[in-house]
């Protein structure tokens, strides 16, 4: 009976030791597939989510994956989450994440921890990185544009015939 007791024990804690816990809020973290990628996310909590290691690269702009996944993880509004409390990695034992700007934008403030490379992304987040990534594109697809010059000309033509009927 004692044996059954140990291995009841020993099960208990490698069961513990694989679950998660939400950095934010310490709630257990939940496994969702996000395209091909799974994730973890705070079900029932503060609606972050952990990606592991090269996983945000892979979901992080629109055309990849789209954001209807993210109506299905419940959030409780009566948790409340301090950003200005360090935050443990939910996959390390004793690393505390690192906070820092997503991009040299600094509009996103996320979650990094420092020993497996991993990202915490409150609620929210995931959609301003990728909004983010949108304005990005499109402002370097506008300044791909480039204006030949015999529509320079044509311009200019015109103009000189709107200038000299309006003078007449």
């Amino acid at each position: 009976m004692l044996r059954v007791f140990r291995l009841a024990r020993l099960h208990g804690e490698l069961l513990d030791s694989l679950l998660m816990k939400c950095p934010a809020c310490f709630n257990e973290l939940t496994e969702m597939m996000l395209g091909g990628v799974a994730v973890d996310v705070c079900k029932g909590g503060c609606a972050g989510i952990w990606f592991d290691a090269f996983e945000l690269q892979k979901v992080d702009e629109q055309e990849e994956i789209s954001d209807e996944w993210l109506l299905e993880i419940a959030r409780d509004p009566s948790v409340k989450v301090d950003p200005s409390v360090k935050r443990a990695c939910p996959r390390c034992d004793g690393i505390k994440l690192k906070r820092h700007f997503f991009s040299a934008k600094k509009q996103v403030d996320v979650d990094l921890c420092p020993g497996c490379g991993g990202y915490w992304l409150d609620a929210g987040e995931l959609e301003k990185i990728r909004a983010e990534k949108a304005e990005a594109a499109a402002v370097a697809e506008t300044r791909d544009v480039r204006v030949s010059m015999e529509a320079i000309r044509f311009l200019y033509r015109q103009k000189l015939q709107l200038d000299g009927t309006a003078s007449a």
